[in-house]
This record gives C-alpha cells, sequence and structure tokens, in this order.
C-alpha cells in the first residue's frame, strides 16, 4: 500500500480551492500511470486499466465502485470489453483536489 493510499481523505467543499497544476504535478509522481488531463478547463485524473475480458473489467469496476462509495465521493468509470477508464476529480470546486490524488492510489491497489 503506498503512503498516498494510506491517507485519509478530508472533506472537500464548495470553498476550497482546487490545486494548482505544480501541486497536482508533485502528487502524480506518485502515480507513474496516471495522467492529468483538461477537459473544459477541469483538470482531470485519469488512467486506463486493461484486462483480459470484460468480466474481469466489470469485476474491477465494481471494486472501484465500492471504494467510492467507502469515501463518498465517485469518479467516472468508463468498462469495455477488456478495460476500463477511471477518472477522479472532485466536481464540486472543477478541479483537482488531495483526496483525488488518494482515491486514484487505492484504484491502482484494487488493480493488483
Amino acid at each position: 500500500m503506498t503512503t498516498l493510499a494510506k491517507t485519509a481523505c478530508e472533506p472537500c467543499g464548495g470553498n476550497t480551492s482546487p490545486l494548482s497544476y505544480s501541486e497536482c504535478q508533485a502528487h502524480l509522481e506518485a502515480l507513474s500511470e496516471w495522467q492529468i488531463v483538461d477537459h473544459d478547463g477541469i483538470m482531470k485524473l485519469t488512467r486506463q486499466f486493461t484486462f483480459r475480458d470484460f468480466a474481469d473489467a466489470l469485476a474491477f469496476t465494481q471494486r472501484v465502485g465500492d471504494i467510492a462509495e467507502q469515501a463518498g465521493h465517485h469518479p467516472v468509470i468508463v468498462t469495455e470489453w477488456g478495460k476500463t477508464t477511471v477518472t477522479w476529480w472532485s466536481h464540486e470546486i472543477k478541479g483537482l483536489h488531495l483526496n483525488d490524488f488518494i482515491l486514484a492510489a487505492r484504484t491502482d491497489e484494487v488493480a493488483e
């Protein structure tokens, strides 16, 4: 388990500012397979996972859904035959928060 995955998520409200690009890059160092994408001016954290078949991709999707429910923070998950793409960002602040990086690290763990 990475240090980032062990970190507790913190409350994130509408008054919270999203992380700056440089802050995001610092956290991204712990998540080598993830990338930051800009979608309509909002930075998001995304990664594609590959699997042998649809059943494995679907099982992974459920595991990610479970960690999302536990945290009360929900990504966009696209499940296709042999792959699942997970995208985290904090909807309320329209950008990235430390919680997104924590949950990306936890996503990596359920993929292992």
